[in-house]
């Protein structure tokens, strides 16, 4: 038995070609659809929900959406009856931890500013921070989060596991705030969904000490952004967000003009062969499938 996957790109026709039991068929949005969609069981996305949606008509006999992406809030809402949804995760979370490393590591050691000197052909010697010691409180327990703690740990930084619920090492939510005073450091990583949107809010944000840093790399609307600038504002708080809400960032939005913020556009997994590493997964997930399998990184309501 053969099943068909509908792919986006030549990366996923060369990727699902080496899968047994695979037959993979190139689609693209702006052509119309191949006759072999009519027959297709598993398709993988080119883009956002709300573009791909409305072809989901011709495929009458899909049973899985195989995301490239680990976020899946744009389709948990809008998946047909009897449509399963599979992520991507493993796929990104060692380059994301790795952006989230550098902003740390330049801010502990002011390398904004050195940079700045530079450019002015300035000798500036400055005392910088360090990750040493540093209470770093890593909001998300999943991959992400224990890359993250893997990379943070032979810096001698002192590493706090949040995830959604308790377990083992990992605190619960219910328990930020004990834990926000005694931290410097918090790194979000958790997925948008109804128990995320605004986690962050201005009783979060008030609970952190003075000096504290929130990185966010997860998605945008975990904050409350105008709880966030009140606080950048003040210059009590810094950040470093790779995501934003609203996103892009309009270029009139005051958080550019912040000197204790760093902003990057949603860059954390954009690294080199990021479109294969999300190929293996994508693959192994659909291989799963092929078998009779349920996909290992399958979306069960929310997450």
């Amino acid at each position: 038995m053969t099943i068909t996957v509908l792919v986006p790109d030549d990366d996923g026709m060369t990727a699902l070609s080496e899968v047994a039991g695979v037959r993979p068929v190139r689609y693209g949005l702006t052509e119309p659809l191949p006759a072999e969609a009519a027959e297709a069981e598993v398709l993988i996305p080119g883009a956002r929900a709300a573009d791909v949606l409305p072809l989901l008509d011709a495929m009458p006999r899909l049973r899985l959406i195989q995301l490239l992406s680990a976020g899946a809030e744009d389709w948990s809402e809008a998946l047909p009856e009897g449509v399963l949804l599979s992520t991507c995760r493993g796929a990104h979370g060692g380059s994301t931890a790795e952006w989230v490393m550098a902003v740390l590591l330049s801010w502990c050691r002011r390398l904004p500013e050195f940079a700045e000197a530079q450019r002015a052909r300035r000798w500036s010697r400055l005392t910088a921070d360090t990750l040493q010691g540093k209470r770093v409180l890593v909001v998300g327990a999943g991959d992400v989060g224990n890359q993250l703690r893997c990379r943070l740990e032979p810096f001698d930084a002192w590493v706090t596991m949040v995830g959604m619920s308790a377990r083992g090492e990992v605190y619960s939510v219910e328990d930020l705030p004990e834990l926000l005073p005694d931290t410097d450091i918090v790194v979000l990583l958790v997925p948008l969904t109804s128990r995320t949107r605004g986690l962050v809010d201005a009783e979060f944000l008030g609970a952190l000490p003075d000096g504290a840093l929130l990185v966010n790399a997860s998605r945008g609307a975990v904050v409350d952004t105008a709880a966030l600038l009140a606080e950048l504002e003040s210059g009590r708080l810094k950040a470093a967000l790779d995501v934003t809400d609203p996103e892009p960032l309009p270029d009139d939005h005051p958080l550019w003009e912040l000197p204790n913020v760093v902003i990057t556009p949603h860059v954390g997994g954009a690294v080199v062969d990021a479109r294969r590493r999300s190929y293996v997964v994508a693959a192994a997930e659909i291989e799963r499938y092929v078998l009779g399998e349920l996909p290992n990184n399958l979306v069960r309501g929310e997450y």
